[in-house]
């Protein structure tokens, strides 16, 4: 059922808002936020009501946003944070909407969480539909969070000690065998202009609401300190349980739909079902901070010595350093 209105009730001398809603998908992630028409005026205590609803169900999506654009869609994604440019792929607008295009090395279909290779990630990443193609191209997330506490205790132990290295030069070839020519060449040249490598925690403490999350997906190399055979089987068994069916929801797009997620307790997965049908889609990331383990350490950069500025804004995790 649908939560009671989070908004105030307006005044007799100004027209009332829309109430806002909140409708679950999942029993573990994923809700549909009615009532609010996303933008850069949106009036606090919806704002707050957004976070609230994205902290609790991982990912919210909004029907029939058609009025936004690349100015709207920054300026809604500005009330969430400071927004961050992917670290080597140039943005679609100049500044922070980075272009997920089917025919230019869109198609993800791989598990991921948004730029695991640099220290301080996206905190919240927004997704908006341009061009929807007339079938397939859904996409699906999962509660990385909810992975964490389905484990059985010796296994949350074992992670709970376990550090990784994420990277973005990882074997592409063998995540997308059927991939073009094109989208190599996006990868080679763009995507690794710039090579990371970043020692994460495999779990991580949220710092808005302290629950524990498996870090993991497609950038991460191997375990810190295991061979290669003993780190894949690791890697490959934690991520199984971030892949189980009940963690995860999944989305069919409309021309105007957006989803925002929390990508500090996520992983998604863009389904690349559509053949040769265009399918566009603009993301703006939000800047974030750079994780602690159970233990307490934080994430650590291991090459190159610091992470560059993008081709517009700041680094990521430059808003958040102190």
């Amino acid at each position: 059922m649908p939560s009671a209105p989070v908004v105030e009730p307006a005044s007799s001398s100004t027209p009332a808002e829309p109430a806002v809603t909140v409708r679950k998908l999942g029993g573990r992630i994923g809700a549909v936020i009615s009532g609010v028409r996303l933008g850069g005026a949106l009036a606090p205590a919806v704002v707050a009501a957004v976070r609230a609803a994205a902290l609790e169900h991982k990912v919210v999506f909004f029907r029939d946003q058609d009025h936004l654009d690349e100015e709207g869609h920054e300026a809604f994604g500005r009330l969430l944070g400071t927004p961050v440019a992917h670290p080597t792929v140039p943005s679609a607008d100049g500044r922070y909407a980075l272009g997920i295009d089917s025919g230019h090395g869109g198609r993800a279909n791989q598990w991921h969480t948004d730029v695991t290779f640099v220290p301080a990630y996206p905190a919240f990443s927004v997704l908006r539909a341009v061009t929807v193609p007339p079938y397939g191209g859904n996409t699906l997330w999962s509660n990385t969070a909810a992975a964490y506490a389905g484990l059985p205790a010796p296994l949350r132990a074992l992670a709970d000690a376990l550090r990784a290295v994420h990277s973005n030069d990882y074997d592409y070839a063998a995540l997308r065998p059927d991939a073009r020519p094109e989208e190599f060449a996006q990868y080679r040249e763009v995507f690794t202009s710039t090579t990371f490598r970043t020692e994460h925690p495999v779990v991580r403490v949220h710092p808005e609401t302290g629950e524990r999350a498996l870090l993991l997906g497609s950038f991460v190399q191997r375990i810190e300190g295991l061979t290669g055979h003993d780190s894949r089987v690791l890697i490959d068994l934690f991520q199984s349980h971030v892949e189980r069916p009940e963690h995860t929801t999944r989305w069919q797009w409309r021309t105007g739909d957006v989803a925002l997620w929390d990508n500090r307790a996520t992983q998604h997965y863009g389904v690349d079902d559509s053949d040769d049908h265009d399918r566009r889609l603009r993301r703006v990331t939000i800047d974030g901070d750079v994780p602690v383990g159970t233990d307490g350490r934080r994430s650590v950069l291991l090459s190159p010595d610091e992470v560059p500025a993008p081709g517009f804004g700041i680094a990521s995790g430059a808003s958040t350093a102190a």
